[in-house]
C-alpha cells in the first residue's frame, strides 16, 4: 500500500506533529499477521513520538535476502532520493526489516540512502535510539550480521530437514510428472491423492508419489519398451504418440525432449532423488555433482522395472560415449547454426544431437560446454520456447472457452481479430495468454497486455504456469476501470484485483448464459 504523495512542506496533520512514512515487510505468505503486527507497533511508536504516518510502503511475502522483487522498498528509495518524499522520518519495525542480507553493508546502505535524502530512519521495536551514536552504530552492525547469520542457519536447518525426509522416502516439491500422481500421507497413515496444483493440507502431512491413471502408466511402459526393445529414437516415439492422439499430463504435444525426460528420470523406477540443483539463500542456481545428490532407492512403487530403466540409461549414455568430444561439440555447433541460440530445451529437441544431460555429464555444465564452442548466451532464451508453446495452446483455449459458453446456452462467434469472441451479439471478450516470468528475487509475475484497440468489453487473462504447459487460473477483467494498457499480476494481489480471479471458465460461461423469461405482466 502506498498513499498518494503530498507536498512535503505542507502539514495536514495536527499542529506541531511531524510527518513520517512506514516500511513493513514479511518474508512469506504464511506470516499472514506479520505486517499487521508491525503496523500496530509502528503506530504506537508514532503516537508516542507525536508523528503523523502519511504513507505506508509494504512488501508482503517478500524474502529479505535480495532487493529484487521488493517494489515497496524500491518505491521508498525512489521517493526519498528524487525529493518527492513528503515526510521527514521513516519508521521501520526493526533492523532486520531492511533485509537479512549476507553482506551486512547492503542493509546499512538503504538507511544511508534515506539519510542522504534528508529522511531519518527510526526503529520502533529496537531497544536503542538510532541517533548516530557509536553505541547505536555498533548495535546496528551486530544486528545486521545476526540477521544474515539467521538466514544461513535457517537454510542449513531446512536443508537438513528436507534431506531427512527424502531419505525416509517423502517427496520434496515439484510436479509429479506424466504417469505419476502426488499423494498426501497424514500423521495417522491415511493417504489422499492431491490434484494438480494443490498443496498438502497441513504442515505435518507428507507427500509421496504413486502410479497415476492406468492409461498413462501403460504409455510410460510403452515408451521404455519402444526405446529399449525396438530401438526407436525419442523423436520417433514422440511422433507415434502424437499420431495416436495422446497428450502429456499438461495437455501438450509430445516432443523429443519430453520423451527423453521420462527415459532418464529415476522416479519412474521408484527412486527418490533430490538436490540435483541448489538455490540457497536466493543466490545463483547451482547444478550439483551426483555425489551431493540426496536419494532414497525404492521409495515409491515403480512404474518400470529397474532392469528396463538401467538399459534405457545405458543406451542414452552409450550415444555420447560413442562420440568423441569434438564430435559432440560439432553437433552442438550445428544446433547453434540451425536455431541461432542454445538452451537445454533447444538441445533436447534437436535431432541427431546428444541430449543436454549428455553435455553436462561430459563437460560439467552447459555454460562450460557453450564456452568450448565460443558461444556466450546474451540472456535467458527460454522465453522463445515458452512463447512457441503459448501460440500453440491459444487456439485450443479459445475453443474450450467457446464450448463452455455454448454449453451454458450462449451464442459465441469468433471475431475477425484472433482471440476476440462475440458473445450473444451483446458483448466482446478478448482472450489473452499471460506468460509467467520469474523475478530476480524468486517471485513470479504475469503481465496482462490490455489491447484497447480491439475495444473488448471483457479481457480474459489466462495465467500460465512457469513452464507454460498448464493453466494456473483466469482473471476476468472488465473494460471499465482498466485504463492501463499493461497490468502486472503477482502471486499475491490486492483484494480488488483478486475479486476478478477464477479457477476455471465457469464464471465466463455463466455470464454468457441465456435465461428464459418465465412470463410477463401487463399493466
Amino acid at each position: 500500500m502506498i498513499w498518494p504523495a503530498r507536498d512535503r512542506k505542507s502539514n495536514d496533520g495536527a499542529a506541531g506533529r511531524a510527518r513520517a512514512a512506514a516500511y513493513v515487510r514479511m518474508s512469506t505468505e504464511h506470516q499472514q499477521y506479520s505486517t499487521e503486527n508491525q503496523r500496530e507497533v509502528i503506530g504506537a511508536f508514532a503516537k508516542l513520538r507525536n508523528l503523523d504516518i502519511v504513507r505506508i510502503y509494504a512488501d508482503e511475502g517478500k524474502s529479505g535476502l535480495r532487493l529484487d522483487g521488493r517494489e515497496g522498498l524500491k518505491a521508498l528509495l525512489r521517493d526519498v532520493e528524487s525529493g518527492r518524499a513528503d515526510y521527514d522520518f521513516v519508521l521501520v519495525y526493526d533492523v532486520s526489516r531492511w533485509g537479512r542480507f549476507q553482506d551486512p553493508d547492503e542493509s546499512a546502505s538503504y538507511e544511508i540512502r534515506c539519510k542522504q535524502g534528508g529522511v531519518r530512519v527510526l526503529y520502533c521495536a529496537e531497544q536503542f535510539e538510532n541517533d548516530g551514536s557509536p553505541v547505536s552504530s555498533i548495535i546496528k552492525s551486530l544486528k545486521r550480521s545476526m540477521a544474515g547469520e539467521y538466514s544461513r542457519e535457517l537454510s542449513v536447518k531446512v536443508h537438513a530437514g528436507q534431506t531427512r525426509l527424502i531419505k525416509i522416502g517423502y517427496r520434496q516439491g515439484g510436479a509429479a510428472g506424466y504417469g505419476l500422481r502426488r499423494a498426501v500421507v497424514d500423521p495417522s497413515g491415511g493417504v489422499t491423492e492431491l490434484a494438480a496444483g494443490k498443496h498438502k493440507f497441513a504442515q505435518t502431512d507428507r507427500v509421496i508419489l504413486r502410479p497415476g491413471p492406468a492409461q498413462e502408466v501403460d504409455t510410460v511402459r510403452e515408451i521404455y519398451r519402444a526405446f529399449v526393445e525396438e530401438g526407436r529414437a525419442e523423436s520417433e516415439i514422440a511422433h507415434a504418440l502424437n499420431a495416436s492422439g495422446a497428450r502429456t499430463d499438461r495437455g501438450a504435444v509430445w516432443t523429443r525432449g519430453t520423451v527423453h525426460q521420462i527415459l532418464i528420470n529415476e522416479k519412474y523406477a521408484g527412486h527418490n532423488v533430490w538436490n540435483r540443483v541448489s538455490y540457497k539463500l536466493k543466490q545463483e542456481r547451482v547444478r550439483n555433482p551426483p555425489a551431493e545428490w540426496v536419494r532414497k532407492d525404492n521409495a515409491f512403487e515403480p512404474i518400470v522395472d529397474q532392469i528396463l530403466f538401467d538399459a534405457a540409461r545405458q543406451m542414452i549414455l552409450a550415444r555420447s560415449y560413442r562420440l568423441s568430444d569434438s564430435d559432440m561439440l560439432d553437433a552442438l555447433r550445428r544446433a547453434l547454426g540451425e536455431h541461432g541460440y542454445l538452451s537445454g530445451i533447444v538441445i533436447d529437441e534437436t535431432p541427431d544431437c546428444p541430449s543436454s544431460s549428455a553435455f553436462r555429464g561430459r563437460f560439467g555444465s552447459l555454460l562450460r560446454t557453450y564456452s568450448l564452442i565460443g558461444y556466450r548466451p546474451d540472456g535467458d532464451y527460454r522465453y522463445v520456447e515458452i512463447n512457441r508453446r503459448l501460440r500453440e495452446m491459444h487456439p485450443e483455449i479459445v475453443r474450450k472457452a467457446k464450448e463452455a459458453m455454448a454449453a451454458a446456452g450462449a451464442s459465441v462467434e469468433g471475431d475477425a481479430e484472433p482471440g476476440l469472441l462475440w458473445i450473444n451479439a451483446e458483448f466482446k471478450a478478448s482472450l489473452v495468454l499471460c506468460r509467467c516470468r520469474a523475478t530476480p528475487g524468486g517471485g513470479l509475475r504475469w503481465i496482462v497486455r490490455l489491447d484497447h484497440a480491439l475495444r473488448p468489453d471483457l479481457t480474459v487473462a489466462v495465467r500460465m504456469e512457469p513452464d507454460a504447459q498448464a493453466i494456473r487460473d483466469y482473471y476476468l477483467l472488465p473494460a471499465w476501470g482498466m485504463g492501463e494498457t499493461m497490468l502486472r499480476i503477482g502471486e499475491q494481489n490486492e483484494r480488488g484485483l483478486e475479486a476478478f480471479r477464477f479457477d476455471d471458465l465457469e464464471m465466463l460461461a455463466f455470464m454468457g448464459r441465456r435465461a428464459p423469461l418465465r412470463g410477463a405482466s401487463y399493466g
